[in-house]
């Protein structure tokens, strides 16, 4: 199987995402950027995966950046993280216009420097997603890289997105099947002790859990942090 450079955050997604890489086989290199968010309490939990995984882990620098991307409660101090409200519309605050292309800009330099075969990212296609998290973007993107790699990167060098087509809830069926330690991922948008449960990540995360029929094993903040609507 091609050796496999692989962002990860420490999230539900990600980490799930690894350990699917891993089982087909993948040898794997887990790569985390700081892209100046909120806070890093996610990447701890990506180090943890790849020590659990046996695999090497990097964290990239690029937290000047985040400076200039104002307007997202993930990288501006101003805008305060929401509690998740159902039925919301309009662009959610949460967002990072075009992060993931930033991320697998980085992780495609690495995959050439290292003539790896593949670059992976755990993007799950759903309505709150960001526009940067489909499968247009990922086939799209792929073209770019092919352009912009070409006569320097391994000669197969492609993208993949294994849990793009997949729901939240497939994600942790998959990652229940794996063997997951769901405890040692992290979803929260605040960089609290414990995982919040209110706001949207925690929500999704926990909506996640209930639709797949797994126990979540999460503990959040609140009390009521599980009494989904």
């Amino acid at each position: 199987m091609p050796k496999t450079v692989a962002i990860v955050s420490g999230g539900l997604d990600s980490v799930t995402m690894a350990y699917h890489l891993q089982a087909q086989g993948h040898p794997l290199h887990l790569l985390s950027v700081n892209y100046g968010q909120r806070h890093l309490v996610e990447h701890e939990f990506a180090a943890k995966a790849a020590r659990s995984l046996g695999v090497p882990h990097d964290v990239v620098d690029l937290s000047p950046v985040g400076k200039l991307l104002s307007g997202s409660s993930l990288t501006d101090p101003t805008v305060d993280v929401p509690d998740h409200k159902s039925g919301s519309s309009g662009g959610s605050p949460n967002v990072v216009p075009n992060r993931n292309a930033l991320l697998l800009s980085v992780a495609f330099a690495v995959a050439v420097a290292e003539k790896a075969e593949a670059v992976a990212v755990g993007v799950v296609d759903d309505l709150q997603a960001a526009p940067d998290s489909n499968a247009a973007f990922i086939d799209s993107f792929l073209a770019m890289e092919r352009i912009a790699t070409r006569g320097y990167a391994h000669p197969d060098l492609t993208l993949t997105a294994p849990l793009v087509r997949l729901r939240k809830s497939d994600v942790v069926s998959l990652g229940e099947e794996l063997g997951v330690p769901w405890t040692e991922t992290w979803s929260c948008f605040r960089g609290d002790a414990l995982q919040c449960g209110r706001c949207a990540a925690c929500r999704e995360r926990q909506e996640a859990f209930r639709d797949a029929g797994v126990t979540d094993p999460t503990t959040y903040q609140t009390s009521d942090a599980k009494e989904l609507p």
